[in-house]
């Protein structure tokens, strides 16, 4: 039975993850760290945006034998605000949410700000709102499940009712550590041919490509799905 369902926002909702990348492999370049994009997406996306940071402080230590330049979090934060002029939701998200008749909520890695900020600007705020949940709110970020877990207890549902859609790994990690069924999402900008299988490999119960894909796979509320 899916009593709620929990939606991921970068890469899921909105277009972010691709703008991200932009960013973040430019800045990493800058300070002499190149990595192979699915070791990347693998080992960065999803998680908190100080996690973010103080591992590629970790590599740039490790691989450069330098910190981290002073100032480089405020470049690349400023670099990423620049692109949210071009931000958009993932293709068919708004219509697909607007028809979700099931509770649902928004748990993300993003700061609380930037998550309203992106939501609002795809027009997605007010199809969530209050049920908008940053791991801000709790003590552990993805991949532990606590944001889910937090989610599930303001929606009043049991987490095994819960269907989570997730785009990166450590995002499954932490849904599945919720106790919640977890369906891998492969339609944002952001996602090559690896990445399914990815999601599959950990733990994702199936993938779904594209929005227009989700609807006739889940149920209307109450029933079996």
């Amino acid at each position: 039975m899916i009593d709620a369902i929990i939606f991921d926002c970068d890469g899921v909702l909105v277009d972010s993850e691709v703008l991200a990348l932009e960013v973040e492999i430019v800045a990493a370049a800058e300070v002499g760290l190149t990595y192979d994009l699915g070791e990347y997406k693998a080992r960065f996306m999803g998680r908190t945006t100080q996690a973010f940071f103080d591992l590629l402080a970790q590599d740039c230590l490790e691989r450069t034998g330098r910190p981290l330049p002073e100032g480089f979090q405020e470049r690349c934060y400023g670099a990423y605000r620049a692109s949210l002029s071009r931000l958009k939701e993932v293709k068919g998200a708004l219509r697909m949410i607007a028809a979700v008749t099931h509770r649902k909520a928004v748990a993300s890695s993003s700061t609380a700000d930037a998550l309203e900020e992106k939501l609002r600007r795809t027009g997605l705020w007010d199809h969530f709102a209050p049920h908008v949940y940053s791991t801000d709110l709790v003590a552990h970020g993805k991949p532990a499940p606590d944001v889910f877990l937090y989610a599930a207890k303001k929606l009043h549902v049991e987490p095994s009712g819960c269907l989570v859609f997730e785009d990166s790994v450590h995002g499954v990690h932490a849904a599945r550590a919720a106790g919640m069924r977890v369906w891998g999402f492969a339609g944002g900008g952001h996602m090559d041919e690896a990445s399914p299988a990815r999601l599959l490999a950990a733990g994702a119960e199936r993938i779904v490509e594209h929005w227009g894909a989700a609807a006739a796979l889940i149920a209307p509320a109450g029933s079996s799905a």
